[in-house]
């Protein structure tokens, strides 16, 4: 029998580099797009102005202030690019961030926050993407932000407040939205790939339905995490 899914054509996907989240649901959706032929249009929504209102120092660990305005400095970079390249240019950029943050081992007493988001790590970034090193420029440029709190806010927008990074558009601006699905891992075969897909698009379908949650999770199958290489 033919899947529900199969006439999906598009998925927006709303991504902070900061996020390790976002990212490991980025690599299970990359799985399931090739394998439904789906297109995915790579988005931005940035932590530090989505809890903006919020008070770092008592809501959230310590370094979390930090970590969410490099990541602000890393999507001014992929708005610039995006820019001139194009949204096409975003897949192969967010894959780069990914990989140069989470897919590395760190040193004893080594702080990752200390790396992401400098000129260094912006360089290296553009480069192993296949841009210019000159886009790194716009890190500092805060007139980017326009286009970051715009993104966020309809982002948001579409799923209500009270939620985080990632958020997935299906077939939009019409199909449903919803924050998540926040994984530990990417599933083993492709079959159980699909089986998530299937089953988050089901429940995002009901429009009376909101929240299905546990905080009780498996550590995140990352070597950055695990200190173990790939």
């Amino acid at each position: 029998m033919m899947s529900e899914t199969a006439t999906i054509r598009r998925i927006e996907f709303f991504w902070d580099p900061v996020c390790p989240f976002a990212w490991m649901t980025s690599r299970w959706l990359r799985r399931v797009a090739a394998l439904r032929d789906i297109e995915v249009e790579w988005r931005f929504i940035n932590l530090s102005i989505l809890n903006e209102e919020r008070d770092y120092e008592t809501e959230f660990p310590e370094g979390y202030r930090e970590s969410h305005n490099r990541g602000r400095r890393m999507l001014r970079v992929a708005a610039a690019v995006r820019a001139d390249a194009g949204t096409g240019a975003m897949g192969p950029l967010y894959e780069a961030f990914g990989q140069s943050i989470w897919h590395r081992v760190l040193e004893p007493g080594e702080d990752l926050r200390a790396f992401i988001g400098t000129d260094e790590h912006l360089c290296a970034v553009l480069e192993a993407a296949g841009f210019d090193t000159s886009y790194a420029a716009a890190a500092d440029d805060a007139s980017f932000d326009d286009i970051l709190r715009a993104e966020t806010g309809e982002a948001v927008g579409r799923t209500g407040s009270d939620v985080g990074t990632p958020i997935l558009s299906i077939d939009p601006p019409d199909g449903p939205s919803f924050f998540g699905p926040v994984i530990s891992s990417v599933p083993e075969s492709d079959e159980e790939c699909l089986e998530l897909f299937d089953a988050a698009l089901t429940l995002a379908r009901y429009a009376t339905f909101s929240e299905l949650k546990r905080s009780d999770r498996l550590q995140l199958d990352l070597p950055v995490v695990t200190g173990r290489p790939d």
